[in-house]
């Protein structure tokens, strides 16, 4: 509870009126009920409507087959609770002035949320051809689900929506996402019974241990038990009060129930709930930021339960079957209307049950009493800037990367090994320090192993909950998030840049695959808000993959794969960005733009371990920006202006330090053999410039890679990711990739690279096979790497580590002398 003493409570803390909290929302008189329950059934009316008309919005005159769509879609069940929410929260706004935020869990219940921003008048706004009037209406109806209308889900086009409802599960850990650092902001969650039986909402509960009522804003989560899924009964719906209660006073929430099916003590229940709720809130944020406020234990925050019928107010039965109360109410409970006069009959009197001639003007307009029960302006629910955050967002403060770039000489690249992730754990040390309430580091338990440990000089981690002296830089007021659960980091952070901030996600490469869903749907998300020009840009959302396949060696299999990469790959050429540093400065230059981008989602991947360094920071910016570069002073070519003999591309840092090696090797036995290095930092630069706003243009391409010599790649995951990019590029067959092929175990570093057939001794030997040219050496090269990896085999189980002239190999070596060629 709050009360105690404890640690600083943080730089961002908003008010509560201390006179106002003793002065509860009211009770709801008979008038007001009235008009809430009205306003209520207008939006029921134009849930119904949207699902099943095209014409005839108002049912001016008598309902035929021809104003029923031809295909019907859209989901009634869940519908009457979202509406029965959407009404109340209007009423907390109008009352109170309070920020809300709606999350809509249950989001096939598009078109509950879509009938109450039309109501509100927000949707006609942003949308005029959806008018206030009988032809907005018939637009309104016409446009659901239907082919150049809008989706069935709450989605992008949404107005005061962040979160896709398509894909159960996210809404509470989006709920979180968007309260932290937003003090004044309630957000109600609407949590359906079916999405709670989901993995990412069962660990959701757990946000309230992560949330600081001294800075952060309040989550209202509302399961909404139906009782019903698709098909079949859910968990949560058939336990009895008791068990669901102690479920989740389990989870510390104090529980508030309303139930029931009679509409006006439904009413009645959850207006006095809900003020309840938000008076609970109130207090507990007083405590907490009043003078002296501390906060030392997790606060219990209130939470409401309505268990109400599934389809409440439709159809009791359809063809001598229960369907309100059911499962069949779930998505259309008439589903032959057009071509079933009892079913159009039935229809018409549902929809007239709803009295539209007493909701609606003559002109299609909301009667001016039930208007007025909408809150003005951006305290509308779909008019909020929280839920388009682009509309508050502000710059990152950051500091020059370059003041923590490694000091790299030119003439002895690769020579020295650092911790490639140290440095941007160092600058985003400075991030936080320089951005104290909008930028957040969101990691698995696993800061300190990603050598992100720097953080920790300015800020502890989050933990709202009894400090043990034992704890290493924990606190509440840590603004360092790390939870057990890739499904919270990845939702969090989504939700905290929808809504205007900040972040990155850093976790171990092969767990990204956890959440890796979730990226996809925020993609998407990002993807189709880039054409409603009524949501601002937004933070990009920047996930770094460490830990990699490569250097996974000691966890062992579980721990190796690289998979992100190819999930990422196909999705939106206008979002996504995937980002391969091959060393420190590089990736501080690559995590400096990300920072400062928008509408993307940036992937990072750059191991955690000692790696050789080879750019100084001039360098590393330049080859950032060009997305691929010739590192000439790890080539031979010669005589200039002839292409090369060979190709050596790197990918990634491990392959990088590979390729690398296989030049140094056909440098020392085929030293006539004119050989090129090219290093590629930004994969997507592969693709055509006509299929990525990055590609290489074919000029910059050819530069790289000539037009007809072979190209010998070590690339950091999957082969078939380059071979996918390099479609459509002249003789892309001339490409020959070697990268991650699900091949390892707990072996030594250089032991994953023979498994896969990524070795320098592989790479040289392919080089030698694809260059077409025989020059003296190269059977002496061949003879070498296969004696080498023979060695490899018998040395690492004698003696447990790699070859010492693989352990201690340097790009930075004396050159040897050239081999015997006979």
């Amino acid at each position: 509870m709050v009360g105690g003493t404890g640690g600083s409570l943080g730089s961002m803390t908003a008010t509560v009126d201390v006179e106002e909290l003793d002065s509860p929302v009211p009770e709801l008189d008979e008038p007001s009920l009235d008009r809430l329950i009205a306003y209520w059934n207008a939006a029921n009316y134009l849930t119904v409507a949207q699902i099943y008309l095209r014409a005839n919005p108002l049912l001016r005159e008598p309902l035929r087959p021809e104003h029923i769509k031809p295909r019907l879609l859209g989901h009634w069940g869940t519908s009457p609770a979202l509406n029965l929410v959407y009404a109340h929260l209007n009423r907390l706004v109008g009352l109170t002035g309070q920020d809300v935020l709606y999350v809509a869990g249950p989001g096939h219940g598009g078109p509950a949320l879509v009938a109450n921003t039309y109501l509100e008048g927000t949707y006609s706004e942003i949308y005029p051809a959806v008018s206030a009037d009988t032809a907005g209406l018939t637009r309104l109806v016409e446009q659901f689900s239907t082919p150049g209308g809008i989706p069935s889900h709450v989605s992008v086009p949404t107005p005061g929506s962040i979160h896709e409802g398509g894909e159960l599960g996210y809404a509470l850990v989006h709920a979180f996402g968007a309260a932290f650092d937003h003090p004044d902001l309630l957000v109600a969650a609407v949590v359906g019974d079916g999405e709670a039986e989901t993995g990412p909402l069962e660990g959701s509960w757990k946000g309230i241990t992560f949330l600081n009522p001294a800075r952060d804003g309040a989550v209202l989560p509302i399961l909404n038990l139906n009782q019903y899924k698709i098909a079949n009964p859910t968990v949560l719906g058939r336990r009895s009060r008791d068990q669901v209660t102690a479920y989740l006073a389990g989870h510390g929430y104090e529980v508030l129930w309303v139930e029931g099916s009679d509409v006006r003590q439904v009413h009645r229940d959850f207006a006095a709930a809900l003020a309840t709720a938000h008076q609970a809130i109130r207090r507990l944020q007083h405590a907490a930021r009043r003078p002296g406020g501390t906060v030392t234990d997790t606060p219990v925050w209130p939470m409401i339960v309505l268990r109400t019928p599934k389809g409440w107010t439709g159809p009791h039965e359809v063809d001598g079957v229960q369907v309100e109360g059911t499962f069949r109410a779930h998505q259309v409970p008439l589903a032959t209307v057009r071509e079933n006069p009892e079913h159009l009959a039935q229809l018409d009197a549902w929809l007239r049950s709803y009295q539209p001639e007493r909701l609606f003007d003559a002109d299609g307009r909301l009667a001016a009493e039930l208007a007025a029960l909408a809150p003005a302006g951006d305290k509308r629910l779909g008019a909020t800037s929280y839920a388009n955050g682009g509309r508050r967002t502000e710059p990152l403060r950051l500091p020059d990367w370059r003041t923590h770039a490694l000091d790299i000489d030119p003439l002895h690249r690769g020579r020295d090994s650092y911790e490639t992730t140290r440095p941007l754990g160092e600058l985003l040390r400075d991030v936080y320090r320089d951005n104290p309430t909008t930028f957040r580091v969101f990691s698995p338990d696993e800061l300190t192993s990603n050598r992100l440990g720097a953080i920790l000089e300015v800020t502890d981690r989050c933990l709202v909950a009894p400090i043990d002296p034992h704890d290493d830089r924990v606190s509440p007021s840590g603004r360092v998030m790390e939870v057990l659960s890739e499904h919270l980091c990845q939702g969090w952070l989504e939700a905290y840049t929808l809504t205007g901030r900040h972040g990155l996600f850093a976790t171990y490469e092969a767990f990204a695959m956890v959440s890796a869903s979730m990226l996809i749907q925020h993609t998407k998300w990002l993807q189709e808000a880039a054409r409603l020009g009524w949501r601002e840009p937004v933070p990009s959302l920047n996930v770094l993959l460490t830990s990699t396949c490569w250097r996974n060696d000691h966890n062992g299999f579980s721990h190796q794969g690289p998979g992100l990469i190819d999930t990422v790959v196909p999705l939106s050429p206008g979002v996504v960005r995937v980002w391969l540093p091959p060393d420190a400065n590089s990736l501080l230059s690559v995590a400096d733009h990300c920072l400062r981008s928008r509408d993307h989602v940036n992937l990072l991947v750059a191991d955690k371990q000692p790696h050789l360094q080879y750019l100084t920071a001039a360098e590393a910016d330049e080859h950032a920006a060009r997305g691929g570069s010739v590192w000439d002073w790890a080539g031979t070519e010669t005589p200039l202006g002839r292409d090369p003999d060979i190709v050596l591309l790197g990918i990634g840092d491990v392959p990088t330090m590979e390729i690398l090696a296989a030049a140094q090797l056909l440098r020392r036995f085929v030293p006539s053999l004119s050989v090129r290095v090219v290093n590629v930092i930004d994969l997507m630069a592969l693709l055509r410039s006509d299929l990525h706003p990055h590609g290489f243009s074919n000029p910059m391409f050819r530069a790289l890679f000539t037009d007809e010599t072979d190209v010998v790649v070590g690339f950091h995951g999957y082969s078939r990711g380059v071979h996918q990019l390099l479609h459509g590029r002249h003789n892309p067959q001339r490409f020959h990739v070697r990268g991650f092929i699900e091949q390892g175990t707990t072996t030594t570093p250089f032991d994953m690279l023979v498994r896969n057939e990524v070795s320098r001794y592989h790479l040289a030997r392919l080089a030698i096979e694809f260059a077409r040219t025989t020059r003296p050496g190269t059977d002496r090269l061949v003879t070498h790497c296969e004696t080498q990896l023979s060695r490899h085999h018998g040395y690492i189980r004698d003696h447990l580590e790699d070859l010492p002239e693989i352990r201690t190999w340097t790009w930075d070596d004396p050159p040897p002398a050239a081999e015997p060629s006979a």
